[in-house]
């Protein structure tokens, strides 16, 4: 099927692969794992034909057909069910031509064309369409809407949507989970699993991983070197290889000092010269046999502050939500310290709104949030990548947090982290997502919580970063809320599940095996009331539904009044806070004369930051409450 002979891959002066001999087989599914950099995102550009190889070659059975995940989907305004549909090119151009028949009368060609969409399994096309955005997530009410309406994580959902809608007998997926909750992910693993090509697959999700692959092709020091089995058996035997790797590194060493002794004992004696000759020329042929080392580059503590309060945070009796719109009731959750908390429920179900109302940005709409005097809250979100200072450089951002700390303190908790050297110094506008993940997570740890609340800390980090994570998590001394869709991070780090579903915060008396046996039997259930709803109603409802429609309609002019003005402020809001952090940006604003001067600044940069904030909850609240009486009025 796939390939690679005598295959040498070059970026600029690096050589990312050199005398690569493989062969990937038909229905496959393989895993590729590496480093950051080692060259898996080179490796799908090659195979894609976007370049070509410095040496050897990639051969690729012909007439095979190749989908692949495009890194950006573009805010457009073509709707979600088209844009997935426009995946399938040879349906298009085959509707095309049969509207063009149409158009001109043409009955014969007319005919050919239905015989030709219906090879295509075009007519189930648009359901197909559908039931793939269903299962990443998006609800029946928004499969029409264009993609200009949603954000970039969303928008990476729909594009994968049309990568597996896109006939294909070879998948190259690139992070496919990155922007997936739980829900999703498992729905995507039983897909994938279905799939009957060729899979090459990227990804840092090692259960994902497990479930998937039966390959695990890895790159290491520019080899490819292919194992049999998921990514747990890849570990195993990479581990034996490792040991064997240093046992024989050990013994060559052990030779090496044998051969240079007698070298450097014999070689001025005229009857031992020769010999000695000949052991100098052995020790210079001999292969050289690296060390097995750690890969790994990170290793970090997450510090907890000194004192703390029981319980940390308590919710009594509260209903949780927008002011036009209750997303859960009757919330009775305390925190204690050192607990380890894990937010398991559907897309949609209220678990930021949750986490949004524990760390104070929303208030309850009753009943009461209570924190105790000691509480210090860390909250690592996907947004703050976004709010990170392009301009600025690791060490400046952990500067502006502690002025006062010394520079060997902030660079060696930056080195932690994977920022060693210079990369202290490098601009954040040139950072990866997962370099800028990996700050993000070192600036709330910088603060030293006694809560951490972390939502999808895991995008964008590698296997090494999310090991790093789980093990420093495993020694936090505080207590720790997650959502995650990282089954190897919740199973590590986790205790206690809270279910997030129908209106409700409740514990959830299992594990991640039993969560997923819960979600199959609430989507059966679903469909069950679906169905019923179907059911044709008399004169008498649909009177009552037409009403109940026209009511919503006008409830609907207020709240986009209200969207539309706080989208306008949080605008300007914005263009204020980013103006004041060009000024922080400012070497000059940190020398010790203009002291006053950056404590102002910094002041006015909180201020605007909480505006922000505040206005972005206002525009969410708005827009939630209008997508619900969306939904509602398209349902009826």
């Amino acid at each position: 099927m796939i390939a690679f002979r005598q295959l040498v891959l070059q970026r600029g002066t690096r050589r990312l692969i050199e005398d690569a001999d493989l062969v990937l087989h038909e229905g496959q599914k393989v895993g590729i794992v590496g480093a950051n950099g080692a060259g898996k995102s080179s490796l799908f550009a090659l195979i894609r034909g976007e370049f070509g190889a410095d040496a050897g070659s990639v051969e690729i059975a012909g007439g095979k057909r190749i989908a692949h995940m495009a890194q950006e989907v573009s805010a457009i305004e073509r709707p979600l069910v088209e844009f997935v549909l426009d995946g399938d090119t040879a349906l298009r151009e085959a509707e095309a031509a049969l509207a063009e028949a149409q158009a001109s009368g043409d009955v014969e060609r007319e005919a050919g064309l239905h015989g030709q969409i219906e090879a295509l399994d075009g007519y189930t096309a648009r359901s197909r369409a559908e039931q793939l955005l269903a299962g990443l997530g998006f609800a029946q009410a928004d499969l029409y809407r264009p993609l200009a309406d949603f954000s970039g994580g969303w928008r990476m959902r729909v594009g994968l949507a049309r990568t597996l809608f896109t006939p294909s007998e070879i998948l190259l997926l690139d992070e496919p989970t990155n922007h997936l909750d739980l829900d999703a992910l498992l729905w995507l693993e039983q897909w994938l699993t279905r799939y009957p090509g060729t899979l090459m697959l990227i990804s840092h999700d090692r259960d994902f991983l497990d479930a998937v692959c039966d390959h695990i092709l890895h790159i290491d020091q520019g080899r490819l070197v292919l194992y049999r089995g998921h990514y747990s058996a890849f570990e195993r035997a990479r581990a034996e290889r490792q040991a064997q790797q240093q046992a024989a590194f050990e013994k060559q060493q052990a030779r090496r000092v044998e051969i240079t002794r007698f070298v450097e004992r014999f070689r001025a004696k005229a009857t031992k010269a020769r010999q000695a000759q000949s052991r100098l020329k052995m020790l210079e042929r001999m292969e050289s046999i690296a060390a097995a080392r750690a890969d790994s580059p990170f290793r970090f503590q997450l510090p907890c502050a000194d004192k703390t309060s029981t319980p940390l945070l308590t919710l009594d009796r509260a209903a949780l939500g927008y002011p036009q719109r209750t997303v859960l009731e009757d919330v009775k959750v305390s925190i204690l310290p050192g607990a380890r908390i894990g937010l398991l429920g559907p897309n949609g179900a209220g678990k930021s709104t949750l986490i949004k109302t524990l760390i104070g940005e929303l208030p309850p709409l009753s009943g009461t949030r209570v924190a105790g005097d000691n509480l210090a809250i860390g909250y690592f979100a996907q947004h703050q990548l976004e709010c990170l200072d392009v301009g600025a450089t690791p060490f400046t951002h952990v500067q502006r947090l502690s002025p006062t700390a010394s520079d060997q303190s902030i660079r060696d908790f930056l080195g932690g982290f994977g920022f060693r050297g210079d990369d202290v110094f490098g601009d954040v506008s040139r950072f990866s997502g997962g370099e800028k993940a990996r700050l993000a997570l070192a600036l709330v740890a910088w603060e030293k919580p006694n809560l951490l609340l972390l939502d999808e800390p895991t995008n964008h980090l590698d296997l090494d970063m999310r090991e790093a994570l789980a093990e420093a998590l495993a020694g936090y001394e505080g207590a720790v809320i997650i959502v995650s869709h990282d089954r190897h991070l919740l199973r590590a780090s986790v205790d206690d599940f809270w279910r997030v579903a129908e209106g409700r915060v409740v514990p959830f008396d299992g594990d991640l095996d039993d969560y997923h046996q819960w979600l199959k039997s609430r989507e059966t259930d679903l469909k069950r009331e679906a169905r019923q709803e179907k059911r044709p109603l008399d004169g008498g409802d649909r009177k009552a539904a037409r009403r109940a429609a026209a009511e919503r309609r006008e409830q609907m002019k207020p709240l986009r009044k209200r969207r539309d003005a706080a989208e306008q402020a949080l605008e300007k809001a914005q263009a204020a806070l980013a103006a004041l952090e060009t000024r922080l940006a400012d070497p000059g604003v940190y020398d010790a004369e203009r002291k006053n001067e950056l404590t102002r600044l910094v002041r006015e940069q909180g201020a605007l930051q909480a505006e922000v904030e505040r206005l972005e909850g206002e525009w969410l609240a708005a827009e939630e409450a209008l997508e619900a009486l969306e939904a509602e009025l398209a349902e009826s």
